[in-house]
């Protein structure tokens, strides 16, 4: 009997390879053979090769049925023609609103454009486009004292950490 892993001996490779073949899951496995995590036997039967089978036909676990078809269901089905004017129907994906898109709140500063070597220190330090091209500019405008920033960059950059978390929940992240 050769030791082929931590856990791994040959009779326990032979009862995983039989249970893997009579269609269990990692985890009842793992819990058979005691000993061994889920991922372990996922790792095992992945290095012996073993991983291309076929899910069983019935689990008895699964519990899940597809569902079938009902004819009365079926006669509600509308096939969809060329014929058909999509112009005519209205539009469910982009439904109509009069709604008025809000101004900004605030206003949108205007930048001086100035380069790095350009850069004072009374000087707004906001990056404006993408560093690596040749057209990345600095806003440039007066700056607040004590501040790297101008006042309209300020307010983007120094925001109460409420507003910060409600922004960071709307954008969806956590």
């Amino acid at each position: 009997m050769t030791d082929t892993g931590a856990g791994w001996t040959d009779e326990r490779v032979e009862v995983l390879r039989r249970l893997w073949d009579e269609g269990l899951s990692a985890s009842q496995i793992a819990a058979q053979l005691g000993g061994v995590t889920r991922n372990a036997v996922i790792g095992k039967v992945h290095r012996l090769g073993l991983s291309g089978r076929v899910k069983a036909a019935d689990s008895p676990g699964n519990g899940r049925k597809k569902p079938a078809i009902r004819e009365a269901e079926a006669d509600n089905v509308v096939e969809m023609t060329a014929a058909a004017d999509p112009v005519a129907a209205p539009s469910l994906l982009f439904p109509e609103t009069n709604a008025v898109v809000a101004a900004p709140s605030m206003p949108l500063a205007v930048s001086k454009r100035v380069t790095i070597m350009d850069l004072r220190e009374s000087m707004c330090r906001w990056p404006l486009g993408d560093p690596t091209s040749p057209e990345f500019h600095y806003c440039g405008d007066r700056s607040i004292t004590g501040l790297p920033y101008c006042t309209h960059h300020a307010e983007i950059a120094y925001q109460p950490a409420a507003e910060r978390k409600r922004d960071r929940r709307v954008g969806g992240f956590r």
